[in-house]
């Protein structure tokens, strides 16, 4: 499909720059394609009351790490250039893909020494080589330390990576380390929060416990290419990068039986649909899974097992209002979006939710 059928124009005073308070109080918009009434305003608080007992919600329990990190690029030769790297997937115990800035410059075998002196407790340094170079400014560093020293060395200098839409309008700080994390956060990897799930709170988890909604976690590791913005024309010509992601065969077995006996799947965010897709098999069977995942799902895709979904309003051509087109459908979605800029919602990352329901072909 045109890349263009997935524009439209987002106020700038639409985008949030820190989250509601408290997180449940966030305005939820309920898309329900199939029902007499399509469009509904509501509250994050208001969740339990269009589950029933037997529904299974998803979450995506990864944690996000200070991946932005700062520093200085040596190359035989020549002098040092001050960059950025943004840490999106770990390849190996010393090693991660990141992507560069400026990445043009950067060359394989470049030293790049990240942090400053004495700011890494007992470390020291953190000092990586660029051993690739791939597209898009995208490089695989391989750092000097090497597993739980390395995480110790990354925690100590490095800052967590705001979306690229809100670091622009205001620098990082120390409301962002507790504000851009969920509250069930476990698995640490990401560079990106799985923002749908910003909005709950244990008064939230109580009130669905009461209700008989069951509750599961799986990890998607969100990188960086979340924020990338899709460059190519047509779908198409698009590539989606790679996340790890784990589902474990006790989940899988949960969500298979949730399912028989009439249940629905509801996935917290976008990550946790596309990693539950990504383990389904065509009978809509959940499978076992740990792997990563490149799934890119636009209108035409069918889904095999997911049933709602809670997400976040997203970029405009981005993949991820891509995914809510196929699942609610276009037309639909359209019209969502309309509404929800119209009426004051709060947009990305720290805005405002949204409730979709599957559109029935």
């Amino acid at each position: 499909m045109r890349v263009d059928l997935f524009d439209f124009d987002l106020p700038d005073e639409r985008i949030a720059l820190r989250p509601a308070e408290p997180r449940d109080s966030a305005r939820l918009l309920v898309v329900d394609p199939n029902g007499q009434t399509m469009l509904t305003d509501h509250r994050a608080s208001d969740l339990p009351s269009f589950l029933r007992a037997g529904d299974a919600l998803v979450f995506n329990d990864t944690k996000v790490i200070p991946a932005q990190l700062e520093g200085i690029r040596h190359r035989e030769g020549a002098g040092g250039q001050q960059m950025s790297a943004t840490l999106h997937m770990r390849v190996g115990a010393n090693k991660w893909k990141a992507f560069a800035k400026p990445g043009k410059r950067i060359k394989e075998g470049d030293r790049i020494a990240f942090g400053h002196s004495g700011e890494s407790c007992m470390i020291g340094s953190l000092d990586a080589t660029v051993e690739e170079k791939g597209e898009a400014g995208e490089v695989t560093l391989a750092f000097d330390l090497s597993g739980p020293a390395l995480d110790e060395a990354i925690a100590a200098v490095g800052h967590i990576p705001l979306p690229p839409y809100i670091a622009a309008k205001r620098p990082e700080d120390e409301r962002d380390r507790a504000d851009y994390q969920t509250i069930y956060a476990r698995e640490k990897g990401a560079v990106a929060a799985p923002t749908a799930g910003l909005h709950f709170t244990p008064a939230l988890f109580e009130a669905l416990d009461k209700a008989g909604i069951e509750r599961h976690f799986v990890t998607l590791h969100v990188g960086a290419g979340t924020f990338l913005p899709v460059k190519a024309d047509d779908t198409d010509d698009h590539k989606m990068h790679l996340e790890s992601g784990y589902v474990s065969a006790e989940t899988a077995a949960r969500l298979n039986e949730v399912k028989r006996s009439g249940g629905r799947i509801v996935c917290v965010g976008t990550t946790s649909l596309r990693l539950i897709e990504s383990a389904a098999g065509e009978s809509g069977e959940i499978k076992p899974w740990a792997s990563p995942t490149g799934i890119f799902i636009t209108p035409g895709y069918r889904f095999k097992a997911v049933d709602i979904l809670m997400t976040n309003f997203h970029l405009p051509r981005s993949t991820l209002f891509m995914l809510v087109c196929a699942f609610a459908g276009f037309e639909t979605m359209h019209a969502a979006y309309k509404q929800a800029i119209s009426t004051g919602y709060r947009f990305y990352s720290y805005g405002d939710a949204s409730l979709l329901f599957r559109k029935e072909k």
